[in-house]
């Protein structure tokens, strides 16, 4: 994961025309279809929330609670375009505190889903700025007081080209302090471990994967489009892979 993180990694898909990322929820039957010029631009929109809206930037810290999803995916390019730090979450056990370099110190802006934010079993960090992330069509009916809802803020800002030479490889990219670089080569490095190539086309099971490193930068480093499924059936499994062309499942 090079400086220019969203521009280089949305470039790789081999065709402009074809989906890059596709989100499919089985159970109600959802579809999302982003080409990588869609998803660039949901990043851009993202970083620009991001820089302009809180008025974040290198060395600012960013809480991420969200299961796999295109949502996710606009939200992590965004900040990693923005040159912040950021700390994924999967979900937490028991309510147990996660702990991490700075923790001392509140984030500085956090995106949760409305289940996590309710879920007595998560520890949500606190932050400057809040913001709820749905996974179903459309906007929240209900957002509390002090949270904003991502997909209604996000629409208003613009597509703004983030600054890539104000990022250095050697920058953190994640709370822990893992740099750009590192990113990059482990994305690298999982890639080839799933045998992904310019052209695959990889199944998600949104359920058992939510590390972003696997379903997300491996695949965009290799030049594969990604299918996220939420609800898979296992027993649909072929049929999916049958009807969405693809070539790796996760």
């Amino acid at each position: 994961m090079q400086p220019t993180v969203t521009a280089d990694l949305v470039a790789r898909s081999a065709d402009v025309e074809r989906p890059l990322l596709s989100y499919r929820d089985e159970a109600t039957g959802e579809r999302v279809d982003l080409t990588a010029q869609q998803v660039g631009s949901w990043a851009a929109r993202s970083a620009s929330l991001l820089r302009d809206g809180c008025g974040l930037g290198p060395g600012s810290r960013v809480a991420v609670l969200l299961p796999p999803h295109w949502r996710t995916a606009a939200v992590l390019l965004g900040v990693w375009a923005s040159g912040l730090a950021v700390s994924f979450r999967p979900r937490a056990t028991a309510g147990l505190p996660v702990l991490e370099p700075g923790g001392d110190r509140p984030f500085d802006a956090v995106f949760v889903t409305p289940e996590r934010q309710d879920d007595w079993l998560e520890d949500v960090p606190d932050a400057t700025h809040r913001y709820l992330v749905g996974t179903g069509p459309g906007r929240l009916a209900d957002v509390p007081l002090g949270w904003l809802d991502w997909a209604a803020e996000v629409l208003r800002y613009a597509e703004a080209t983030p600054d890539h030479a104000a990022i250095h490889p050697s920058d953190p990219a994640s709370a822990d302090g893992t740099t750009y670089g590192q990113w990059g080569a482990l994305a690298q490095e999982v890639a080839t471990m799933l045998d992904l190539r310019a052209g695959d086309r990889l199944l998600v099971d949104a359920a058992e994967h939510e590390q972003p490193l696997k379903w997300l930068l491996a695949p965009l480093s290799a030049g594969a489009s990604v299918v996220i499924s939420a609800n898979l059936d296992p027993a649909q499994l072929d049929t999916v892979v049958a009807s969405e062309r693809v070539t790796r499942v996760l």
